[in-house]
């Protein structure tokens, strides 16, 4: 469907952006039902405005939300186009509305990612001539600003303005120690890479804790679930147990290995690492997450980088 019949032909230019078409399919995806609310005026406005606003922050990387309405306020065709998708029943948000609704957006995404993530299960078929297998991994995002050394965290002195104070350390095996952020993903392992579940805590959460929410939020055809070694945890195999899946993890003996399951062990490592290491590498460069994330504090942090995974979904 084309994004002229989409919206209303005239309004919108025929050759719409990548950024206009990545927008529009916000209306096509499946969303998680709302929880249910206590007292007070409902919502003016849906959680989808919200997040087509967040698939632009992501995509043009702008880390406020005073960033944002700059760029839509620029008098291009693409902007123009924008701010009409950004506008519900004639209306488009106050700059609070934006502030206050996409402030509360990270709390809502890991639960977005799991219900779009099982709708692309059943839209793409990933496992159809393959085993029923995912792969769990963190990877490391560096902080905006310089790093909040150690002695100076234990003192609570804050020695320059644009230190990420709620950033914290931790250490990669490639990049060594990193000042910022891990993001916990699960992705399919099959031919084409989907995420499925993601999360954001602090740096310094371990891998292990970390995979209990992502790997309960995993849709019910999951058979194996593939980690290194920070996984092997007996209460990670016990939720797999009671979830109908087994966790695959290095043994932690030493080399060589020569029991029984060494071999079938080393294929389920390669295809781990062909899957979530390519992702990995794939989605850092696509949303220029190599360099350090463009936001500070992690409900900002949030936003952005569980937005960018909604975004490669």
């Amino acid at each position: 469907m084309s994004i002229r019949r989409l919206y209303g032909g005239p309004a919108l230019v025929a050759e719409a952006t990548l950024l206009i078409r990545l927008v529009a399919l916000v209306d096509r995806i499946p969303l998680p039902p709302p929880p249910p609310r206590g007292r007070g005026h409902p919502p003016v406005y849906s959680d989808r405005l919200f997040l087509k606003a967040l698939v632009v922050m992501v995509l043009k990387r702008l880390p406020t939300v005073h960033a944002l309405l700059a760029v839509l306020a620029q008098p291009t065709p693409e902007m123009r186009q924008l701010r009409l998708l950004l506008t519900e029943g004639g209306r488009f948000p106050a700059r609070r509305t934006w502030e206050r609704r996409l402030a509360a957006a990270p709390a809502a995404r890991p639960a977005q990612i799991a219900c779009l993530g099982r709708h692309l299960l059943a839209r793409l078929d990933p496992w159809r001539d393959c085993g029923r297998a995912v792969a769990v991994d963190s990877t490391a995002l560096r902080a905006s600003g310089p790093p909040w050394h150690q002695k100076d965290r234990r003192a609570q002195r804050v020695p320059h303005t644009g230190i990420d104070t709620e950033a914290h350390w931790t250490k990669s095996g490639w990049h060594g120690w990193v000042y910022g952020w891990k993001l916990h993903l699960v992705t399919t392992v099959a031919g084409v890479w989907l995420p499925l579940a993601a999360a954001l805590p602090p740096a310094n959460t371990a891998d292990n804790t970390a995979a209990g929410p992502l790997l309960a939020a995993l849709p019910p055809e999951v058979r194996f679930v593939l980690g290194d070694s920070q996984y092997r945890d007996e209460a990670r195999r016990a939720q797999g147990e009671a979830a109908g899946w087994a966790l695959v993890a290095p043994t932690g003996r030493g080399y060589p290995h020569a029991d029984d399951g060494a071999a079938v062990r080393r294929i389920f490592h390669s295809l781990r690492t062909h899957a979530i290491e390519n992702f990995n590498a794939q989605f850092k460069a696509s949303f220029d997450l190599r360099r350090p994330v463009p936001t500070r504090g992690q409900a900002a942090t949030g936003r952005f980088v569980l937005g960018a995974v909604v975004g490669s979904q």
